[in-house]
């Protein structure tokens, strides 16, 4: 009798266990690659408009590289500056590069002035603004 007692309070707690888990789920958005280049390639776009030598890397929302691009003649330095500064906005959820209200991903660039970095930044974050509002 206990051994059947045991087992029907186990079946309860897991069919329990499985509605709580399933009503507990969440759609978690990712930054694809192919997101992720479009992205990196309009900053590049844009440095390159602006002559600037950088680093532009794309991250996840754990800060991650998915994306990074070394422009020519852009110092070594550069790079790991870059992944800090997406890095850092990724897991802070702050600018360099917010995506929207939900952190998904961040963007660094970093080789000239603060400035210029950012504006190259933010051609990037623009593209993927305008990727998750049409829902890519």
């Amino acid at each position: 009798m206990r051994a059947v007692f045991t087992a029907a309070v186990a079946a309860l707690l897991q069919s329990g266990i499985a509605a709580t888990t399933a009503a507990q789920t969440t759609t978690k958005h990712v930054i694809s690659l192919a997101a992720a280049d479009r992205i990196a390639r309009a900053a590049e776009a844009e440095a390159k408009r602006r002559g600037s030598t950088v680093v532009i890397v794309v991250v996840d929302d754990g800060g991650y590289p998915i994306v990074l691009r070394r422009l020519d003649d852009t110092q070594v330095a550069s790079v790991e500056v870059g992944i800090g500064k997406a890095r850092t906005a990724a897991i802070f959820r702050r600018p360099s590069g917010v995506f929207e209200e939900k952190t998904i991903g961040a963007i660094g660039v970093s080789g000239n002035t603060p400035k210029e970095d950012e504006e190259s930044a933010l051609a990037g974050a623009a593209v993927a603004g305008a990727a998750l509002q049409a829902g890519r």
